[in-house]
């Protein structure tokens, strides 16, 4: 049996000022529901009446939840105290021993709480979803043991998610460790960028609902950036993002892509055949088959070009760009060594990667399935 109760009668507002300016990490909050870096320029901004936020408070950014259709909501779950702007609502729970914060930040991240939210803020008089429609949500709040084991569960993947993530950072340095250490101890020549690697541009993917639903090619677009460098993601997980067709041509699998347009420079190498979108680059080996070798020469030639446009906007790559842009280069014979040694390395990040996918998978169904025979 399910147990609803008016959220507001669980939570209460904080407001603690930052007057002894003490706490000087500024913070944001991003659409995952995570904090991040401030972007906000605050030279000259008096910090004093910033909110400090301590373990276990939340975050909650009014503003923007009709406009992303998202609550930007975030919970400091560690010991270093931050600060956010005097704009957001920061709140704690009453009774912790009554409604774990770990349990309802898991609340927040459900996709149903975010739809409910955005159609509160069309329907609102005022419009939005702010601090009074939070306190009015109705929430499932099971018994405390029950709530332990939900979060206990839910902890438990996302602590093999940041340690398969911990090791695919060290993979990845190890392979550009190996990437730099080669270009050392091998002779190289002076050349341009396009020497050995070809350009290719992509194309407007098919939109239609029939294509829509009845396509199987991933598609890649500059939203994708950010990914680790070798799996993308798997097919299942495009098709549900809805970027699963496309009438442009289609790059093989160990294809690096590099966005060109809007977010510039990023890098990543496909873990299955795909295609990409026209603001993006495909990278492909003129001379010799070694993709991993062509992802790391790509990188530096990337953070090359980023360091020559300091003080400049660095918005957008062109062909150009790559075919005066000199490097050195090593002999055919060293960028396929480097390749097969670098390969097991890639093989490792794209099966953590995988793992990732899965048990990020796991943690949707967790969150889906709170309110429904909780007690």
């Amino acid at each position: 049996m399910n147990d609803y109760k008016r959220l507001g009668d669980y939570i209460r507002e904080v407001n603690v000022r930052n007057r002894e300016l003490k706490v000087t990490k500024l913070m944001g909050i991003s659409m995952t529901k995570k904090f991040r870096p401030s972007t906000s320029n605050v030279v000259g901004t008096d910090l004093s009446n910033y909110k400090i936020v301590g373990k276990n408070i939340f975050v909650f950014d009014t503003m923007s939840v009709i406009r992303v259709h998202k609550v930007p909501i975030a919970i400091n779950n560690t010991d270093e105290p931050i600060i956010v702007s005097p704009a957001y609502h920061t709140f704690e729970v009453i009774d912790p021993n009554t409604l774990m914060p770990e349990y309802l930040m898991m609340w927040f991240c459900r996709p149903e709480f975010d739809r409910y939210a955005d159609f509160k803020s069309d329907s609102a008089i005022r419009g939005g979803y702010g601090w009074d429609e939070l306190c009015d949500t109705i929430i499932d709040i099971p018994s405390i043991a029950r709530q332990r084991e939900i979060v206990s569960e839910y902890e438990t993947l996302t602590k093999r998610i940041r340690l398969n993530e911990q090791m695919i950072a060290r993979m990845e340095e190890t392979a550009q460790a190996l990437y730099r250490k080669m270009f050392v101890e091998t002779k190289t020549r002076t050349g341009y960028f396009t020497d050995i690697v070809k350009l290719s541009g992509g194309g407007t993917p098919d939109t239609s609902e029939a294509s829509y639903w009845n396509g199987n090619i991933p598609f890649f677009t500059p939203a994708d950036k950010g990914t680790m460098c070798y799996c993308i993601e798997t097919e299942k997980h495009l098709t549900q993002k809805g970027l699963n067709y496309c009438s442009s041509k289609l790059y093989s699998k160990d294809t690096t892509f590099v966005t060109a347009r809007g977010t510039v420079g990023e890098l990543s190498l496909a873990g299955m055949d795909m295609a990409m979108n026209q603001s993006c680059y495909a990278l492909l080996p003129r001379l010799v088959q070694a993709p991993f070798f062509i992802y790391h020469f790509a990188k530096d030639a990337i953070e090359s070009l980023k360091q020559g446009a300091v003080g400049a906007v660095f918005n957008a790559l062109v062909t150009r760009d790559f075919e005066t842009k000199e490097m050195q280069i090593p002999s055919e014979e060293v960028m396929l060594e480097y390749n097969e040694l670098a390969k097991p390395i890639f093989r490792s990040v794209y099966l953590r990667q995988q793992e990732n996918l899965k048990l990020t998978e796991l943690q949707s169904l967790l969150l889906a399935r709170m309110g429904k025979d909780n007690n």
